[in-house]
């Protein structure tokens, strides 16, 4: 039996009148427009590219019900495909682009109880989206303290609920029923899926875990059960080893306080070979672009990439909102890490690839600037609260308007099945964006001719030749590996500024270190004498919150080489696609308010690749 917290009951207000609640149209069910008809995907042995959000939460998620969350998994799939649902604060929301794939992934933790429970914002007395956009003063009571991943044991005790196991695992049938009822091979993958929520002190180790089919546990494996990833790693085997095919996806690392990617084993100590295959077979992916900020890299960590300062949030997930250590917090010091190990120890614990994913809670998938529409309807659910004119949560403004609009997991499978896409991210041949669905190829051999990148047959011969991202090459010849890279920008978007690798090496002393290369940029520019392309120009007309694809090309290329391999040391690189700049979601908020857009006003959107390894036979070592 699992354990549960007692519930903490507090009263929250807001201020108002703000916002004009014409600005967001009530929900009708009657006009809702259904998802759009959308033909199947042809199976291509060269892969097609996959769009999807895994990292979806309902009300069945104890802090989105907390927070005015109605929505069920089945609106989160008719959301994800491109039908129109009700948000939280009781407007209708659709997504512009229609997914490939989703998965709800509820806290797994209390799963259902605070629906069950009926227990949170009284929407029945008046409408949410009325009291959020207009009414002074908004009165609320939510249930507030049994926030998934506060946990650490004692009992759950709510009137007329005897028995909250029994609602998790009615719940959790909800949910398989729910990913079966919408998942249509080769037009639409679902995927069964919950989050794993362990927090200890605040700092975050949150895992979504995803199934490969319909054969699951009872119940999921939660932090109520164990606050040990390892203990959850274990569990996942005991799984597969019952048919069950599983895997986790970390996710906020910038926020786990340096854990996440930590040097040592959750209890301090030393990681071995055992701990760092376990951990690699168990977590093949990391999601690292989402709403609550960005976990590829921070400025302190690199401090020469002048692109490093996208969508930082390193407050902690606590009351207090402690900065976040960044050593071993972000995923490039974790890819530093894993080749530091794997040349002073001999096996690698963080051989992982990417993804990006939204951990909306409206049921939705947020990820559009200009159609963003927040996190949680009570904390971000209107222009007015997420731009600080209203205030529903005590300083919750100077945390959120830091929330990012993102992102997007990218995978190359042959066809739109659960079996396929599984398959991709299992061999991590997978990227994340940051909303924009830009399209990334990214391959490394030792054979590839530099006028490769200008034949039809690419694809086919770049797989033919080598590894796409997420591979490994070995044992090197003579020459240095060889890349090759093309992107096309998302036709509903902006333009592209550069394609660019990020590399990390060992050093002669064995010390992990990192470089970024520009590959080639658009209109014409050239490399200065540091090797970087000048800054792309920048369109955006803040007060209206427009730019125009003037500047920046649609299509982006290269063939490239590593000038300085060294075949006897372990290497990764991966690669980088920046758009030119654009509005960020508050500058087309500020535009709706009629107020000064607050910094920053824009943002380079990007697609960061899941990385290629090289790896030195032990002899050349």
């Amino acid at each position: 039996m699992k354990k549960y917290l007692a519930l903490t009951v507090v009263a929250l207000t807001a201020c108002g009148p703000v916002e004009d609640p014409s600005l967001f149209p009530a929900y009708d069910p009657a006009r809702a427009e259904p998802p759009p008809a959308k033909p199947a995907v042809a199976a291509n042995p060269q892969r097609n590219l996959l769009w999807g959000d895994l990292h979806i939460h309902t009300s069945y998620s104890t802090d989105a019900y907390s927070m005015g969350v109605r929505a069920t998994p089945d609106d989160a799939y008719l959301f994800t495909r491109g039908g129109t649902i009700a948000h939280g604060a009781g407007y209708a929301i659709r997504i512009n682009q229609p997914l490939d794939f989703a998965a709800v992934t509820d806290h797994g933790e209390y799963l259902g109880v605070l629906r069950k429970a009926n227990l949170g914002l009284p929407l029945e007395t008046k409408s949410l989206r009325d009291r959020l956009l207009q009414d002074s003063p908004l009165s609320l009571t939510i249930a507030q303290g049994i926030t998934a991943g506060r946990i650490a044991g004692g009992d759950l005790t709510v009137e007329g609920i005897e028995d909250p196991e029994s609602i998790s695992v009615a719940a959790w049938q909800d949910i398989q029923a729910a990913a079966e009822r919408h998942y249509e091979p080769g037009v639409f993958t679902t995927f069964v899926a919950y989050e794993w929520t362990s927090m200890p002190n605040d700092q975050n180790l949150h895992r979504n875990v995803v199934y490969r089919g319909m054969d699951v546990p009872r119940l999921p494996f939660s932090s109520l059960d164990s606050p040990n990833p390892e203990d959850l790693w274990d569990e996942l085997d005991r799984q597969r080893e019952q048919g069950m095919e599983v895997f986790a996806i970390p996710h906020n690392g910038n926020v786990s306080n340096g854990l996440m990617y930590d040097s040592v084993t959750f209890d301090g100590g030393k990681i071995d070979a055992a701990y760092a295959e376990q951990r690699n077979r168990n977590e093949p992916v990391s999601e690292i672009l989402q709403i609550k900020g960005t976990s590829d890299t921070h400025p302190l960590l690199s401090p020469e990439d002048e692109f490093a300062n996208f969508e930082i949030m390193v407050e902690q997930l606590s009351a207090s909102g402690d900065p976040s250590e960044p050593k071993g917090s972000y995923t490039r010091d974790a890819l530093r890490t894993g080749i530091e190990f794997s040349h002073s120890e001999g096996f690698n614990p963080y051989r992982f690839g990417v993804i990006g994913s939204s951990d909306s809670h409206n049921a939705s998938t947020s990820v559009e600037e200009n159609n963003h529409h927040g996190k949680l309807p009570v904390m971000d659910g209107s222009a007015a609260i997420r731009m600080g004119l209203a205030t529903v949560m005590p300083d919750q403004y100077q945390r959120q308007k830091r929330w990012g609009s993102a992102g997007l997991a990218a995978v190359w499978g042959q066809e739109n099945t659960r079996e396929s896409v599984f398959d991709a991210m299992r061999r991590k041949e997978t990227y994340a964006t940051s909303g924009p669905r830009i399209q990334l190829r990214f391959f490394g051999g030792w054979d590839y001719e530099a006028d490769l990148i200008e034949d039809p047959d690419i694809t086919e011969k770049a797989y033919a030749g080598g590894v796409p991202m997420g591979g490994e090459l070995s044992n090197a010849a003579n020459a240095a590996p060889s890349f090759l890279v093309w992107a096309a920008k998302d036709p509903e978007s902006a333009n592209l500024d550069r394609i660019q690798v990020i590399k990390g090496w060992i050093d002669e002393a064995g010390q992990s270190r990192e470089r970024i290369y520009d590959l080639v940029a658009s209109d014409g520019r050239e490399l200065d004498q540091d090797g970087r392309f000048p800054p792309v120009g920048n369109t955006v007309d803040v007060k209206n919150a427009s730019y125009s694809n003037s500047v920046g090309a649609p299509q982006l290329a290269a063939w490239w080489q590593d000038p300085e391999f060294d075949s006897a040391m372990e290497a990764f690189y991966y690669v980088r696609v920046l758009e030119i700049p654009t509005p960020r979601w508050s500058t087309y908020d500020a535009k709706t308010l009629g107020i000064d857009a607050p910094d920053p006003q824009t943002l380079q959107e990007r697609a960061i690749s899941s990385a290629i390894w090289y790896q030195p036979s032990k002899d050349m070592r």
